[in-house]
């Protein structure tokens, strides 16, 4: 509502406030200030409010009980004609349920852990080409102009590229009803996106990690808007607001140092944890199984974060399915403990990357200290961290330290920044004997393993915090923890001369893969973010 407060000069010749006229003045700089300050006790601002509140002559408009007069209350609209019964107002009473094609069919076949090599996003975007065809009026993809750059290009390839404007011979999956929006704004997406959704379709943000950033402003009036409309009876639920979070911090190394940020996490879990919900799937067919649940759900706003180079895939498809299900989990065929009586020491990670890295540092305890009882765990979903009592997906005390042990050390490695799982657990029994390990605002363009070497996310590092943490091994294991510190030397060295990733590390397949000769290794080649050419992709984001 705009009121416009005019103030006519006094009988003297002098504005009667000329503070007051100029702060209220809708042309001038202070127009969005408060007009009047400190009216009660002052009889010249009070008689200047009474006088504005009477230029609209209420008298005309109310009957003497202070009431909108009848035949002014008639011309009113009534039913879903009211602003505040539209339909269009209260978008989840127009929602209809998304057809969404069976996610299982575009497994990725894993004989063995680490038997087969993938790129995530890829396969996803195959899924969503499904989704995009099967919802030709309800579901849009939005993003800044890096769908293709995020792997996402069977999406685009279905549903083409939304454009009105005019085309030329060399333009690619044009089309005025294209299912894929594309802006280098992402202001613009976003604004797409949440009209799109508060009017009750579907649709998912795909973007740069790093550059997400620039709507945490917007993310933050839609999760408030979220948390209060829930509390709302006539609210109908809304589709979900989904992100997917690709070219992610660890392989960015072609990019470099200014699109290496994983601080979306930390921004989003401040909000109300009935509203937010953070993925971080370690493979394809984690992948799937996550946003097959995310696009079904009403009322969140979902973070997911995945990569889209090649790497190795660890579940099968029943597995993955498993395992988002419970959202954190022990993976019994990469422990060394037996399942039975507790571990000396625990090993969990969330991430892609910081998953291969783990199990790197496992395969590397196992041949070197076999007689170490290691536990290792994953976790899909990071809220599954938090205390049950602050988050609707929060283990129990009960079932969290059954996972962590009371008293044991853990070594966790993470996609992010290292203090938010020290904000997750920190009510946890076991808190002072989590150490992690993770992004430190150490980056540049260089090579992946590189990129973990600079923020001691490295196998070897890992194996060195084990030494460090199990009680008893620093004094007996020092020649070993040496080795390992020789290890980095010449893993960093390496990369000097070759500008590549040591073969050792490039190359490294777990070892069920390993003794069956299956593709163990997922290359270090970042450079080409479009699959197409190696030449360099007009609206491709490639530097600072």
């Amino acid at each position: 509502m705009l009121i416009a407060f005019s103030v006519a000069p006094s009988g003297t010749g002098e504005s009667v406030s000329e503070a007051v006229a100029d702060a209220v003045a809708v042309v001038r700089d202070r127009a969005h200030q408060v007009p009047m300050n400190a009216v009660r006790g002052n009889e010249e601002y009070t008689r200047l409010l009474e006088q504005w509140m009477r230029s609209y002559r209420p008298e005309e408009l109310f009957d003497d009980d202070g009431r909108l007069r009848a035949d002014l209350r008639e011309l009113s609209p009534s039913g879903p004609r009211r602003m505040s019964a539209n339909p269009h107002a209260n978008g989840g009473v127009l929602t209809r349920d998304l057809r969404l094609p069976d996610f299982r069919a575009h497994a990725v076949d894993v004989p063995v852990p680490g038997g087969a090599i993938a790129q995530p996003t890829r396969v996803l975007g195959e899924w969503l080409a499904g989704v995009v065809t099967e919802n030709p009026t309800n579901f849009l993809i939005m993003g800044p102009d890096e769908t293709a750059s995020n792997r996402l290009s069977a999406a685009v390839d279905a549903g083409g590229k939304r454009w009105l404007g005019e085309t030329l011979p060399i333009d690619d999956s044009l089309s005025p009803t294209g299912r894929v929006l594309e802006m280098l704004s992402e202001h613009q997406c976003q604004g797409w996106l949440e009209g799109y959704l508060l009017t009750g379709r579907h649709g998912l943000f795909n973007c740069y990690e790093a550059f997400i950033h620039i709507i945490d402003a917007m993310f933050n009036q839609h999760a408030k808007w979220l948390k209060v409309t829930r509390e709302i009876p006539w609210r109908a639920p809304i589709p979900s607001l989904n992100y997917l979070l690709s070219s992610h911090v660890w392989r960015q190394d072609h990019n470099g140092f200014s699109h290496q940020d994983p601080g979306f996490i930390d921004h989003v879990v401040n909000k109300k944890a009935d509203v937010i919900r953070v993925y971080l799937p370690p493979d394809a067919n984690t992948l799937l199984s996550t946003y097959d649940h995310c696009l079904r759900s009403r009322d969140y706003v979902n973070v997911v974060v995945a990569g889209k180079q090649p790497g190795p895939q660890w579940l099968t498809m029943d597995e993955a399915i498993a395992h988002c299900t419970r959202g954190i989990g022990i993976w019994e065929w990469a422990s060394t403990d037996g399942g039975e009586g507790e571990p000396d020491i625990v090993l969990a990670c969330a991430g892609d990357i910081p998953t291969v890295e783990t199990l790197a540092a496992v395969d590397l305890i196992r041949r070197h200290l076999p007689q170490l009882r290691v536990r290792v765990i994953n976790v899909v979903d990071l809220m599954r961290l938090q205390d049950e009592g602050e988050h609707p997906h929060g283990l129990s005390d009960r079932e969290f330290d059954a996972l962590f042990t009371t008293d044991k050390p853990v070594v966790f490695a993470y996609h992010g920044y290292p203090w938010l799982i020290h904000r997750l657990t920190y009510r946890r029994t076991n808190h002072d004997n989590i150490h992690v390990r993770g992004y430190k605002e150490e980056g540049t363009t260089t090579t992946p393993f590189d990129m973990v070497m600079l923020n001691d996310l490295d196998r070897y590092h890992l194996v060195m915090d084990v030494i460090d943490r199990v009680p008893g091994l620093a004094a007996e294991q020092a020649v070993l923890r040496q080795r390992m510190t020789d290890a980095r030397l010449r893993a960093r060295q390496y990369t000097r001369e070759h500008g590549t990733d040591l073969p050792e590390v490039a190359e490294w397949a777990w070892p069920d893969a390993r003794a069956r000769g299956l593709p163990g290794t997922a290359g270090d080649d970042t450079a080409a973010d479009f699959e197409a050419a190696p030449a360099p992709v007009q609206g491709e984001r490639t530097g600072g």
